[in-house]
């Protein structure tokens, strides 16, 4: 009578093994640069990983503004855990779909602004900037380069963060005379792309003069590929800021995971990987400081910066400002 006894407990523990062995799944929705392997998401899954007992998946979406219309489209049925990706222009209209949850987390930051938003976590931020050659004729402010013969690339607004970085930039450098702006600074643009990898893939393969891109963009050359030739011009006006943000999804089916990989983000452990892989300031500077090299890249003389709730208001004017110049 044993053996039947045996075999029905081995049956039983067969069956229930692949409940007890199933991993549980986190997905974060993210631009696809992140994804990359040359971007953060490789290091950044490996050191999840190692703590969670989890398989953490990254969904690219495109660009960071494509985030967002997805997340319109697909509502209370995404499969979303964590969007990562956001930034200020977008976390207002990001909070007006509801799909967001309080993140919980408490970290010491080291932005340059305060930060009170108790649904959005930043993860690293940076100074929107146009990136030339060195040596190229620099214009020293917006306005100069809409008035010089500067072939640019920018990002579409509609698409790409810092597209509507650049259209934000202008809009609180020039206010009313955001349009007059834009009209003059159109024959200077060569291509509008759909996200940020495109625009700096034509610009190093010499298509335009500059590339709208970040102050951090030359330490990627510098650190990476020891080529000091690419510089970031600084504008008399100031530079726009970008905080990129991470946010729980209300509806997550793992919202322990969620929890733990929102405090994750402001960890030693995430932050740390950030300079030399996304280009961006951490926002938490890691113990050891910034990776060398980033002392040579600019400072702003002014940031700019409007809180999400303007971005939000004045983002259709603007985009119809950006659309009519262009289509001219």
């Amino acid at each position: 009578m044993q053996k039947p006894l045996i075999l029905t407990a081995a049956a039983a523990f067969t069956l229930a093994t692949p409940a007890i062995a199933e991993t549980p799944v986190l997905t974060v929705l993210t631009y696809d640069s992140f994804t990359s392997e040359w971007g953060p998401g490789p290091a950044v899954e490996a050191a999840f990983e190692e703590t969670c007992g989890c398989d953490l998946q990254f969904v690219g979406a495109g660009d960071g503004a494509a985030l967002l219309a997805r997340l319109q489209l697909e509502g209370p049925s995404t499969e979303a855990d964590i969007v990562l990706g956001l930034d200020t222009n977008l976390t207002a209209a990001a909070r007006e779909t509801g799909l967001f949850a309080p993140h919980g987390v408490s970290a010491d930051l080291t932005l340059p602004i305060a930060w009170e938003d108790d649904e959005f976590m930043p993860f690293d931020w940076g100074y929107f900037a146009f990136v030339a050659n060195k040596g190229a004729k620099a214009p020293n402010s917006l306005r100069a380069l809409a008035d010089s013969d500067t072939k640019i690339v920018i990002q579409d607004p509609r698409s790409s963060t810092p597209g509507l970085g650049l259209l934000m930039w202008v809009q609180a450098a020039y206010g009313n005379d955001a349009g007059a702006l834009w009209a003059d600074l159109a024959d200077n643009i060569l291509t509008v792309t759909p996200g940020w990898t495109e625009a700096y893939g034509l610009f190093l393969e010499g298509e335009a003069d500059a590339v709208l891109s970040y102050t951090t963009s030359p330490a990627y050359h510098l650190i990476a590929e020891e080529d000091d030739s690419k510089v970031a011009w600084p504008f008399d006006e100031g530079h726009y800021m970008q905080v990129e943000v991470a946010g729980k999804v209300a509806g997550t089916d793992q919202p322990d995971l969620a929890n733990a990989f929102m405090a994750f983000i402001t960890s030693e452990a995430f932050q740390s990987i950030i300079p030399t892989t996304n280009w961006m300031y951490p926002a938490v500077t890691p113990a050891d400081g910034l990776p060398a090299g980033f002392e040579t890249l600019i400072t702003p003389a002014k940031a700019l910066l409007l809180s999400p709730e303007d971005a939000l208001a004045s983002r259709p004017a603007a985009l119809d400002a950006w659309r009519t110049a262009l289509s001219q």
